[in-house]
Formats: structure tokens, C-alpha cells, sequence
């Protein structure tokens, strides 16, 4: 059974249809990456999915279950936001510590000492343990993310959201967090959808990647389908001749820092 099926979904702003009817599924323990540019309706699709978002028309069923108007606190999803969303005036363990408390899905069964124990062990998965009681101004944008990671993946969620949680981080942090996140993902075996913008990223984490433009699906395949089968003309602009310049800058900017 797939983890997601998303059915027709539709949705305006006003007079701009930012969804036009795309259907897709999420099989489960996958990481699926929504790929496109701005605008294209990548970030809607994540609200909706996790019910900040109500869509116009269509279907969304977890585990076969109809969750399309079932209030986000019940969807067992999590998310990861761009900006970390962390509490400033709580420590690194308190941040964790205080979703295990608070959300719906888990307050009933931790108390404040067993909450802490697992807001710990998760902070030590994500190689945490010396900064615990450091507060999130005190710690770098790579080591903010692994927090607000470790406390979503604490609450236990079936699948988690990112919505281009590395778009801010420098280029050394992003790879060194793309394989922390991809080892966690194989740990725990989370269902996750992840959306950026970033042809290099997607294909470096993705088991398959659905490529989105102007509201429409324009792919979803493997990595190596995509580009041994592009779709169409757009696939190919925007996907395959982007990581091929990525690529080749990557080879001169090693040629010149080794001849400097």
C-alpha cells in the first residue's frame, strides 16, 4: 500500500491557479523530492499535505485512510521549515523536549523526565550531545537545522515535509547534511518529501523526483530516468543542462583552486 495518494488536487489564489489536478503517490519509507522554480506550486502541494492549506478540490489518503479534511495535529506528519523555527529563549534539549510535551501525538505519554531522556538520545543521533544546553543563537545554521530535525523525527512522525530546509546553509554544510539526512532517513525508514529548488540536491537524495512547473507535473521517476528519459523540453532545460553547468563549475572551480 502507498504511504500518500494525492488525487486531482486543485488550487487557486484568487484568479491565479497556482495547482492544476495532479495526482501522484508516495510509496512508503520513500524520499521523494518535489523539484521545480519558485512559483511553481511545490511548497503549496507540502501545506496542503500536512493541512496548512486547504485545497479547492481532490483527494489525499494516508494508508488508504481519506485525511483531505482531517486537522493537521492528526495527520502524523512533521515538518522542517527553511528558517528552523526554533524557540530563541529554550536550550537545544528544551526545544525537543518541549514538542515532546506539547504535541498531540505524544503528550500523553511523556512527562518531563522522559521526555528529556528522548529528547537526548535523539539529540545524540544528530551528533548534538556537547551543545544541549547551548541556545539556537549560539549554535551554526547546519547545527540549528539538525535541531529542528531531531525534534520532528522525536515526535515520531509517519512522513516528514521539508520545505527547502538548506537553501540558506553554505555549500559545505549542505553536503555534509545531505548525507546526515539520508543516513537518518535509512535509520528510521520515515517516509520523506522533500521540496527544493536545487537540481544537485534533488538528485543526490532522492530515490525518486517529481519535476513541477507552473502547477503541473511535468515528471516523477527515478534519478536515472529522468535523465536518461526526459519527459519533454522542460525536463531537459531545467533539470538536465542545470546539472550538467553545475557540474561542469564544479570541475573548473577544483582546476583553479589546485593551480592557484
Amino acid at each position: 500500500m502507498e504511504k500518500l495518494e494525492v488525487k486531482n488536487l486543485s488550487k487557486s489564489f484568487g484568479h491565479a491557479e497556482v495547482l492544476h489536478n495532479i495526482s501522484f503517490d508516495v510509496h512508503d519509507g520513500e524520499f521523494l523530492s518535489i523539484l521545480g522554480p519558485s512559483g511553481c506550486g511545490k511548497t503549496t502541494i507540502l501545506r496542503i499535505l500536512i493541512g496548512l492549506e486547504s485545497a479547492d478540490a481532490g483527494m489525499i489518503l494516508k494508508d488508504g485512510v481519506d485525511i483531505t479534511n482531517l486537522p493537521s495535529a492528526k495527520r502524523k506528519m512533521g515538518i522542517v521549515f527553511q528558517n528552523y523555527a526554533l524557540f530563541e529563549n529554550m536550550s537545544v534539549l528544551k526545544n525537543v523536549q518541549y514538542a515532546l510535551l506539547k504535541s498531540s501525538s505524544t503528550k500523553d505519554t511523556f512527562n518531563k523526565e522522559k521526555a528529556a531522556e528522548a529528547a537526548r538520545e535523539m539529540l545524540e543521533l544528530v551528533d548534538l550531545s556537547e551543545h544541549i544546553n547551548k541556545k539556537p543563537r549560539q549554535l551554526s545554521g547546519g547545527q540549528q537545522q539538525r535541531v529542528a530535525i531531531a525534534r520532528t523525527l522525536a515526535l515520531n512522525p509517519d512522513v516528514i515535509l521539508f520545505d527547502e530546509p538548506m537553501s540558506a546553509l553554505d555549500v559545505d554544510t549542505r553536503l555534509s547534511l545531505r548525507g546526515e539526512l539520508k543516513e537518518l532517513q535509512k535509520r528510521f525508514g520515515t517516509t520523506m518529501i522533500y521540496i527544493t529548488h536545487d537540481q544537485e540536491e534533488a538528485f543526490a537524495m532522492s530515490d525518486r523526483i517529481m519535476v513541477m512547473d507552473s502547477g503541473v507535473i511535468q515528471q516523477l521517476d527515478t534519478p536515472a530516468n529522468i535523465v536518461d528519459h526526459p519527459a519533454n523540453d522542460y525536463v531537459k532545460r531545467f533539470v538536465i543542462q542545470n546539472i550538467n553547468i553545475k557540474i561542469n563549475s564544479l570541475i573548473q572551480f577544483a582546476r583553479t583552486e589546485e593551480n592557484a
